[in-house]
């Protein structure tokens, strides 16, 4: 059974993108079959991943609006273990078009439901907003991983993100819950990240990770290579805690993917 784990928030410039893409690539590296569902129409975790949006013919659109079978569509990576279903420019159309569907709600849940056996982690990278796709992500989502990054106003609107998850649990989807909380873009040589820290703790508790992301000029880079960090630089501080991260995530060491003699030394 498969472990879905959406990674939301509304505001824009968190993270977000960049937390799905090396979660699942280091899920992926751990040994897990992972796929990455792209369901935000800019396509960045397509592109992240070393897929040029210009050549994929077929989204995650065609699925949930005209039903195509998504095994028809998911796309193998460069990267081993990690599959894509991958986004396009269409899918920004399809906030309008799911209105006038049925069970419009559930349309990703229904796309997802008969492969999730065949991957370890289903990891969503939800669009930077609260409409029907991001809705169509906490439908089908058993987790959710929320990117904060370590600035001004970093709780500003998160309110309503957590109404909605509250609303869903209650209305939609009952196993959903908050998987965990990350924060993002860290620079530790200023007052307002350490404050920042404090807030997010005392304010999600055991749910705030205790990983956290630095900002690093190499995750920067590395989606114009289309690549995970991992594949980009390992050797990077953002790798090394994105690698972390996903040790939290999935309760375990991850073997094998840094020589111990080699960690050691740096």
């Amino acid at each position: 059974m498969s472990s879905i784990i959406g990674v939301c928030n509304q505001k824009g410039g968190t993270g977000k993108t960049t937390t799905a893409i090396n979660v699942a690539s280091f899920l992926a590296l751990a040994g897990k079959k992972t796929l990455l569902v792209d369901m935000d129409p800019q396509a960045n975790a397509t592109s992240g991943v070393g897929i040029s949006k210009e050549t994929v013919e077929k989204t995650v659109y065609d699925c949930i609006i005209n039903e195509v079978n998504p095994e028809e569509l998911i796309i193998e990576t460069p990267f081993p273990n990690l599959k894509l279903l991958p986004s396009g420019i269409s899918l920004s159309g399809a906030e309008i078009e799911l209105v006038e569907l049925g069970k419009r709600e559930f349309r990703l849940k229904y796309t997802l439901d008969p492969i999730k056996n065949e991957y370890n982690f289903i990891i969503i990278d939800a669009p930077p907003s609260l409409g029907l796709l991001t809705l169509n992500v906490l439908v089908a989502s058993w987790g959710v991983i929320i990117p904060i990054q370590c600035e001004y106003y970093a709780l500003e609107g998160l309110s309503q993100l957590m109404n909605t998850i509250n609303l869903v649990k209650e209305s939609l989807n009952p196993l959903l819950e908050v998987k965990g909380v990350v924060l993002t873009m860290a620079d530790f040589r200023t007052n307002l990240t350490q404050e920042v820290i404090m807030e997010v703790r005392k304010h999600f508790g055991e749910k705030a990770y205790k990983s956290i992301i630095p900002r690093n000029v190499r995750l920067g880079e590395a989606p114009s290579f289309g690549k995970p960090i991992y594949f980009y630089d390992k050797h990077c501080l953002g790798a090394k805690s994105y690698y972390k991260l996903a040790e939290e995530i999935l309760g375990e060491k991850i073997k094998g993917v840094y020589d111990y003699a080699e960690e050691t030394s740096r």
